[in-house]
């Protein structure tokens, strides 16, 4: 890619200012050396404080960035015609979402904070800059776009699964391989997600995915503690998604 001079990203000057942007602060999902992620945080405009029920872009905004979850969980949907939701995904500490406004000038879904959620915006002009002076930062990008593809296509598998408890333990398996990747603890986390959402995103009633979480804990493969769940058996999860 070729780029005017006047384009370019001025690395002397980003470089002078790392003490200002902390990498565990913007917790970026790329395998990149440390200097390269403090470059990435320097090109950070804007941060979100989202509360509970705020929106972080809606349909039909523009998309000019992508964003790094900081802290807290964002869903993704599209409204129905019958005036409800169909909830798209969830989106954890350290990963990103946004990628469905690359190459469009606006996004087809919404994003919402569960819960209060720290949000750091990177716009695309930026990123481009970054491309030929970040080794291997164009191809990790398209590595996290290929795993969404990968994810909206293992979603539509599981909604093709005749039982719910496989669907649930999936999900719950997803979640914990997800945090694990990202540092956290695999077996101990807060589902902050509600029945609901949980339930619409896995095609299932409220009601089911309740009775699912009651019968694992009777199973003793999970514990639930309103929001917090621990998995106790992991093979057992692994054995329901299996058969």
């Amino acid at each position: 890619m070729n780029l005017k001079s006047s384009n370019v990203v001025n690395i002397a000057n980003l470089r002078s200012s790392l003490k200002e942007h902390k990498t565990q602060e913007l917790c970026l999902p790329l395998d990149l050396p440390e200097e390269d992620l403090h470059l990435l945080g320097s090109i950070v405009k804007k941060h979100y404080l989202l509360q509970p029920g705020e929106h972080l872009y809606n349909i039909g905004d523009p998309g000019k960035a992508i964003y790094a979850v900081r802290s807290g969980t964002i869903k993704t949907y599209i409204p129905t015609d019958q005036g409800d939701e169909q909830v798209l995904g969830f989106y954890l500490p350290r990963e990103l979402l946004g990628f469905e406004a690359l190459g469009h000038d606006q996004f087809n879904s919404a994003a919402m904070a569960v819960e209060t959620s720290d949000v750091c915006e990177l716009p695309f002009e930026s990123l481009e800059k970054l491309y030929d002076q970040v080794k291997g930062l164009r191809e990790q990008i398209d590595r996290l776009i290929g795993r969404e593809f990968y994810n909206d296509h293992t979603m539509l598998l599981l909604l093709g699964k005749r039982h719910g408890e496989e669907r649930l333990a999936s999900f719950l398996l997803s979640i914990s391989r997800r945090l694990q990747h990202r540092g956290f603890s695999p077996k101990e986390f807060n589902l902050t997600m509600s029945r609901r959402d949980i339930g619409n995103y896995l095609g299932l009633a409220e009601e089911t995915v309740s009775r699912l979480f009651t019968r694992f804990q009777e199973d003793g493969i999970v514990r639930v503690e309103r929001k917090h769940l621990t998995i106790h058996d992991m093979d057992k999860l692994q054995d329901l998604v299996e058969h």
